[in-house]
């Protein structure tokens, strides 16, 4: 197992601050070790990453609100998101991942959603997570159940392979790193073109994240800026942002937070399409309001 790099250990202060209320709407928790131990088989292990030390970032950053995703490495124990949970408090939400969908109990899941837990994320085939059609039916209809939103993670390449997974479901469907398109392509690029299309049902909500990844010119990842801009033009109410910290499976150091929070300032350069991106939207699908 390869070793990937911690994130970064001095988050500066974006400027200006983001508005009151803002939402980091993707970010994971790993360790310690001896607390948390990954599961068996399991395709990455990333140096401790707290929830103390994201609590930390969220206040350098002037962001009040997230939303803790499980990761691979822990599998259908998320033990070590509940307790990021209550650490964290009422301004924070998760997302498991959704093999516990297959195997939990139905008290099990109750907990889960009893804790903020209001959604489940269905991993690339790259981290070693898949599913039958069968058991993803199965696991799409205790969502539907449990009145939770379904995320996907695209792979490595883009959408296009996972497409006919989420393209007919009719449940909230939030799309991760934008979809994973290649800046290199333009506006040809087939991933960019078809979140542009799910864009215009009402139901699917696509996530500012990965732009270090995305991009392949690196800083200041201006070949992002369209892609980012014509989604937020494309469905302004459906738009979120997260940081994706403490950046799993990094092989380049990763970047300072507060590169990231400037750089959304670039995809939404007036305040109102900002306050829609990190409060109102957020605040909407992941039920902060309620």
């Amino acid at each position: 197992m390869p070793d990937y790099l911690p994130f970064d250990p001095n988050p500066r202060a974006p400027n200006p601050k983001p508005p009151a209320s803002s939402c980091d709407s993707q970010f994971h928790v790993f360790g310690p070790a001896t607390q948390y131990p990954v599961r068996a088989g399991a395709a990455y292990e990333m140096p401790t990453a707290t929830i103390d030390a994201a609590l930390r970032l969220h206040r350098t950053l002037g962001i009040e609100r997230g939303v803790i995703v499980q990761a691979t490495t822990y599998g259908a124990d998320h033990q070590v998101v509940l307790d990021a949970l209550q650490a964290a408090g009422p301004g924070y939400r998760g997302c498991a991942n959704a093999l516990v969908l297959l195997d939990g109990t139905d008290n099990e899941l109750e907990k889960l959603d009893a804790a903020g837990i209001k959604g489940a994320r269905f991993n690339r085939q790259g981290l070693g997570v898949s599913m039958s059609e069968k058991e993803f039916a199965h696991a799409i209809a205790r969502i539907r159940e449990l009145g939770w939103y379904a995320k996907f993670q695209p792979e490595a390449t883009g959408i296009m392979d996972q497409l006919p997974m989420f393209q007919s479901l009719d449940i909230p469907v939030m799309l991760d790193h934008m979809g994973r398109p290649d800046p290199r392509l333009g506006t040809a690029d087939p991933s960019l073109n078809a979140v542009l299309e799910l864009l215009k049902k009402g139901n699917v909500w696509v996530m500012l994240s990965l732009t270090e990844k995305v991009s392949r010119d690196g800083a200041p990842w201006d070949d992002v800026v369209p892609i980012a801009q014509a989604y937020i033009e494309s469905a302004p109410d459906r738009i979120v942002w997260g940081s994706d910290w403490p950046h799993p499976v990094s092989v380049k150091q990763p970047p300072n937070e507060g590169d990231l929070v400037e750089q959304l300032y670039r995809y939404a350069p007036s305040d109102a399409l900002l306050k829609k991106i990190l409060v109102d939207n957020p605040a909407a699908f992941f039920g902060f309001d309620k």
